[in-house]
């Protein structure tokens, strides 16, 4: 659930449960990066700090070119016989990510002038204690904490060490802050983890007229609370939930909102609380006791909780303060210096940062996952070649402007937004339009041609009717994890089989967080959408009738059924072309992705940089030029039949229809990140 407002936020921001999870944890780590706040350079984007110089010795303009160009070039990929050379990727990455490189070099620069300049030196050692210092924190053995940050962050061990930790190490030695936590600092955290908390539903709006409207209502009718939050609360996350939000914690935001919520009884309302530009009502469901903690306890891991925050805070200031002193040139970004200074990506305090080290950074950093969109190019590439297609200008322009007409981009006089489409689409993905141009729409253009047409046949077309309007199933459920419990608990609602009890035994029981807030419900029960066991146990229940327990890959579920809504007063001849378009464009995506799977199956691909090979097995081998014919499988089939958006559409939920040329990695071509 997200906050509106950033007061708002701060206090939405103590109401997590305690005791986080290692997610929270790694996430923990990236706030000791991204709370710096660098930014380098007028304009240029937010870096990370980066360790110690690197002993790599910088060549001299001209001559470090000459040699390069002279040296053996290495390869660094070999498809199908076709060779990747390491100019080839180096000039890809430098061209993909230098810019973020340098700022990460730049900033490096700074810290390690400033810890030179004080005689600070953090050694090998000190970040290898800081490690074990952080693993032993959370109590999670040294290799599986790195494991863990190779996961959340997606940084190498390496880099972790060199771009997080060591940053860290030496920016909290230049502050020579005071950062030891008083007794009241240490006194308040601990009443916000284990103090005692207030369950409470929350409305919030944008004027206090509108505010004291509604409460009002809710005055008068405190068990349509829930409702009034659905209709009128602007917090998106809690109005979905009819109003229920995590348990409010002390210390956690502002004090006087914290002030009236605990200073509520059980069921009552609360008046109107302004914080920052929203206005709150708050019903108190309860108050939850203090947990059976005590401060000695836990006063060690509190105080250390603490220190890491200040030294946080002091570091970014630190860090602001020289970089403010700097004196950065970007000669990399500014042809006219770049010709000046041939061979210097930038300089700082009159220092230079080689573009040789610039470029084998980028490869260090971002190689390998350059090098596969090198290799999906080669692939396509020559699969093209072998059905003697290509992709031309026309193309790619057809396939953004089929794009933009799906997304609805549409200048005032009717015709198609390219521009605002492509405007959009690089600013969201954060991608250069070059890269969105080869990355995503020539692959897409690519694997379209290779495909060919695909058929909709009239049963796609019926089961895609039933999904989007006809009727659905209302039903509560209980969501549990194992065999046994489910069936207690099955027995517990078949002595009771109404609405109220099942919603009892589903706040009381239910695994499933969201099910388990909502008192069991769930948005309306489809046909066709994905989840065929669930569907035919939904369709064959009558209002006020229990199910059995129905198992879902690795949960029981118990549903009550409550009804069906009605199905949507159209009929197929309407809509037939709309369902026509979304199927064939959903076909036609299952149909890329296993053409592409094919390609690369049938390969043979040396990739040196990672170490691998690998050889196609004869058969595939043998029908490498070839595309496979395959059948849709059932879960494919009902994917086809999922529901649509568009303006004929009979339920609001989904997202719209997205082209194939957005897919999200794993679509029918990897896409650069």
């Amino acid at each position: 659930m997200q906050w509106l407002g950033q007061t708002l936020a701060r206090v939405r921001a103590g109401l997590a449960p305690r005791g986080g999870s290692l997610r929270e944890v790694a996430a923990l780590v990236g706030i000791v990066v991204a709370c710096l706040g660098w930014r380098l350079l007028a304009g240029g984007a937010a870096a990370d700090a980066a360790p110690k110089q690197p002993a790599r010795a910088a060549k001299s303009g001209t001559a470090a070119t000459a040699s390069a160009a002279s040296a053996p070039e290495k390869l660094m990929a070999m498809v199908n016989g076709v060779e990747i050379g390491e100019r080839a990727l180096s000039a890809e990455c430098l061209a993909r990510h230098g810019a973020g490189v340098v700022e990460t070099l730049v900033n490096k620069a700074i810290i390690d002038q400033a810890c030179r300049q004080q005689g600070v030196a953090i050694t090998q050692q000190d970040v290898d204690a800081e490690i074990d210092a952080m693993s032993r924190r959370f109590s999670v053995p040294r290799d599986k904490w790195i494991e863990l940050i190779q996961q959340e962050r997606g940084v190498s061990p390496q880099q972790y060490a060199d771009e997080i930790v060591w940053p860290m190490l030496a920016l909290r030695r230049l502050a020579h802050a005071t950062i030891e936590p008083s007794a009241d600092e240490v006194s308040k955290a601990f009443e916000n983890q284990f103090g005692g908390t207030v369950k409470a539903r929350i409305i919030v709006v944008k004027s206090r007229q509108e505010a004291e409207q509604i409460r009002a209502k809710a005055v008068a009718a405190p068990d349509e609370f829930g409702a009034l939050a659905r209709q009128h609360s602007v917090d998106v996350g809690s109005a979905s939930a009819n109003g229920w939000v995590q348990p409010i914690r002390r210390h956690s935001g502002e004090p006087a909102f914290e002030t009236i919520v605990f200073g509520l009884a059980q069921g009552e309302i609360s008046p109107v609380a302004q914080v920052a530009d929203q206005f709150i009502l708050v019903k108190c469901e309860g108050h939850l006791p203090a947990a059976d903690v005590k401060l000695a306890d836990v006063k060690p891991r509190l105080a250390e909780e603490l220190r890491e925050k200040k030294s946080r805070v002091a570091s970014s200031e630190v860090f602001r303060t020289l970089q403010a002193a700097a004196k950065v040139e970007n000669v990399m970004n500014d042809p006219a210096r770049a010709a000046a200074q041939p061979g210097v990506a930038a300089v700082v305090n009159g220092q230079a940062i080689p573009l040789d080290t610039v470029r084998q950074t980028c490869v260090d950093r971002h190689g390998a996952e350059v090098l596969e969109i090198l290799i999906t190019r080669a692939l396509l590439g020559q699969a093209l070649e072998r059905a003697s297609q290509q992709v031309a200008q026309a193309d790619i322009d057809a396939e953004i402007a089929r794009a933009a007409d799906l997304m609805g981009f549409r200048k005032p006089d009717g015709s198609i937004d390219t521009a605002g489409w492509l405007e959009r689409v690089t600013r969201e993905q954060k991608v250069p339009m070059r890269h969105y141009v080869e990355d995503i729409v020539q692959p897409t253009v690519a694997l379209k041609k290779l495909v060919g047409k695909v058929a909709v046949t009239q049963e796609d077309l019926d089961k895609a009717y039933a999904a989007t309007f006809g009727p659905r199933a209302r039903c509560r459920v209980i969501v549990l994890d194992n065999q046994r419990r489910a069936q207690e608990v099955w027995q517990l609602a078949r002595q009771n089989p109404t609405a109220d009890a099942i919603g009892e035994l589903a706040e009381k029981y239910s695994v499933d967080p969201t099910s388990r807030t909502l008192r069991g419900e769930v948005p309306p029960i489809q046909r066709h959408g994905g989840q065929p066991a669930l569907e035919r146990e939904a369709f064959a229940l009558q209002p006020g009738e229990l199910s059995g327990v129905v198992q879902i890959a690795d949960r029981f579920i118990v549903l009550f059924c409550e009804g069906y809504t009605q199905p949507a007063a159209v009929n197929l001849a309407e809509v037939r072309d709309e369902l026509y378009d979304d199927i064939f464009e959903k076909k036609q995506r299952i149909e890329m992705a296993r053409a592409f799977s094919h390609l690369r199956e049938a390969a043979t691909i040396d990739n040196f940089l990672a170490g691998t090979s690998q050889s196609p097995p004869a058969a595939s081998a043998a029908r490498a030029g070839t595309l496979p014919k395959t059948s849709i499988s059932q879960r494919e089939a009902d994917e086809l039949a999922m529901p649509r958006a568009g303006s004929r559409r009979a339920s609001a939920a989904g997202s719209g229809v997205v082209p194939a040329s957005l897919d999200a990695p794993g679509g029918p071509v990897p896409q650069a990140r």
